[in-house]
């Protein structure tokens, strides 16, 4: 049981006493002492200041415990509440050049689908951008980096990333993008979200696709971005990314990361 619940059953159980009748003073009692009011009072004063405090350290920008040392965060729950003003956003993602699928078939991109979502994302709004780049890039050739992604994707691969941030406490909101592969973001994604901690930020899945729009994303990120809240996810087809403004930009407004 949380700090939270036996806090309130506490004040529950001296509101209504024996009697069940909150308000109402024993008989026999001096009006020297403390009346029942007067106490029942001060008790919820007391704790409405524990519990404001407990949600203040929660959300804290101090370093984060490590594992050992506290009990882990419950699950993120999706969201359709918009981002804050005045935020500190990053926009992370990652993108494959090289043989695309396109409209059944393939076509060679010089740049990926989701870099180029990402770029009109950033021309909109005011965000850092990181690029995620695998250790062992990814085959130019389709259907070897298909193979590749079932392999990472049975086994739970954490592919390596050639250059991590080397903290995200700064951020309030982090724009996590990247293409949708066999319904889920691929697995360098996941190497991403393991390594840092996601709690009090919001998280917007952006994705680009063929057939499957958000795909597992917004389910997954919530299981490895504990204490996130999960915001509505931006999904965008890859063969007409770079026709997608107006959509980039109702969304953005939507979410709140636009104003105006």
């Amino acid at each position: 049981m949380s700090q939270k619940q036996n806090l309130i059953d506490v004040l529950i159980g001296g509101a209504t006493g024996s009697a069940g009748r909150p308000g109402v003073r024993a008989r026999g009692s001096r009006r020297g002492s403390p009346g029942r009011r007067t106490l029942l009072r001060n008790a919820l004063l007391t704790g409405a200041a524990l519990l404001t405090g407990a949600q203040l350290t929660g959300c804290s920008s101090s370093s984060p415990s490590s594992p050992s040392d506290e009990q882990e965060p419950q699950s993120s729950r999706r969201s359709a509440s918009t981002a804050s003003p005045g935020q500190r956003v990053l926009l992370a993602y990652f993108s494959r050049p090289g043989e695309n699928y396109y409209y059944g078939g393939r076509t060679d991109l010089k740049v990926g689908n989701t870099e180029v979502l990402a770029g009109m994302i950033s021309e909109r709004i005011d965000c850092d951008v990181h690029r995620i780049e695998a250790v062992d890039p990814y085959p130019d050739d389709y259907e070897e980096t298909v193979a590749r992604n079932v392999r990472e994707q049975e086994a739970d691969a954490r592919p390596a990333v050639a250059d991590l941030p080397s903290s995200l406490d700064r951020y309030d909101t982090v724009l996590l993008a990247s293409p949708i592969w066999n319904v889920r973001a691929p697995m360098i994604m996941s190497t991403f979200t393991d390594t840092f901690d996601f709690r009090c930020k919001t998280v917007f899945p952006v994705v680009t696709y063929a057939v499957s729009g958000l795909g597992d994303t917004e389910r997954d990120y919530a299981a490895s971005c504990p204490g996130a809240t999960i915001g509505d996810g931006l999904a965008v087809r890859g063969e007409g990314v770079r026709d997608a403004g107006t959509d980039v930009r109702s969304w953005l407004r939507r979410t709140g990361l636009l104003e105006g």
